[in-house]
């Protein structure tokens, strides 16, 4: 977590947050380092945190609550975490996909990242809720073979997914040969979770339309449960992760889903 005093109010709140669950706790000394702003400034936030339920706050410092997520962070705050990261898993899911495919992307910035690399794929048909993702096909331009990109409709949630009865009966009767879903948490007991309870059900109506899951999750994802689950890991055909994914829990991944990828960094050979 590198220090940027230019980081908007969530963002900096989204990288408390994942550097306490990560640590497993932070002090005040170290955040206002890292983040390059005042101790009153980390004190405000980590107070905003606490009445979120996101952290609890300890004598100096931070550290986790054992409890289901019900705070959902919005794109640009979540864009700041884990970029390598999802850039790699973006361009290893990217080489799942063949010309001429029907493919579906949730909501999320590593499907986001993953439609930066689609868009070079002739003939694609693309549906989403996401808009930023379908902004991602839009700002490419028309050429030949550029996709056909279906927007659901639907009400926006703080990540920019467009959810609820709408989106979902628009989903429901499509067919597409492999959705690609990004999720807010994912453990082996809960499987896949978001904090969300109307995207929950639209990601269910996602997945049932889908021929082929394919789950794309960061490393931090691992062991996060937020208040609604929505599918079990067996239900997941390939996930696609990065190799921060420590080796215990890359063994029980690989159990329960259909395969693993450990999607390789960008310096790799």
């Amino acid at each position: 977590m590198g220090e940027n005093p230019g980081l908007l109010a969530e963002q900096r709140r989204a990288l408390i947050v994942e550097e306490v669950r990560r640590r497993g706790g932070v002090r005040v000394g170290e955040l206002t380092r890292r983040l390059g702003v005042s101790d009153m400034t980390v004190r405000r936030d980590l107070d905003a945190l606490a009445r979120q339920g996101v952290l609890e706050k300890v004598h100096g410092g931070a550290v986790p609550v054992a409890q289901a997520s019900t705070h959902e962070p919005g794109f640009e705050a979540k864009s700041a975490l884990e970029l390598p990261a999802k850039q790699d898993i973006a361009r290893a899911a990217a080489a799942l996909v063949g010309p001429g495919s029907a493919v579906a992307l949730s909501g999320g910035t590593t499907t986001h990242a993953l439609a930066s690399h689609l868009v070079d794929v002739a003939d694609l048909t693309v549906v989403t809720n996401s808009l930023r993702v379908a902004d991602v096909f839009h700002l490419a331009g028309p050429s030949p073979g550029a996709a056909t990109v279906v927007l659901t409709g639907g009400v926006r949630t703080p990540s920019d997914a467009l959810v609820g009865p709408v989106a979902d009966a628009a989903i429901s009767s499509l067919h597409f040969d492999v959705l690609f879903l990004g999720v807010h948490g994912i453990s082996a007991g809960v499987g896949l979770s978001t904090p969300n309870l109307a995207e929950a059900e639209t990601n269910r109506h996602l997945i049932r339309a889908a021929r082929r899951v394919v789950v794309v999750a960061d490393h931090t994802k691992w062991g996060t449960v937020g208040l609604s689950s929505f599918a079990s890991l067996s239900q997941v055909d390939t996930l696609v992760t990065d190799g921060g994914l420590p080796e215990a829990d890359r063994a029980e991944a690989a159990e329960r889903v259909g395969e693993l990828v450990l999607a390789p960094p960008a310096d790799a050979g």
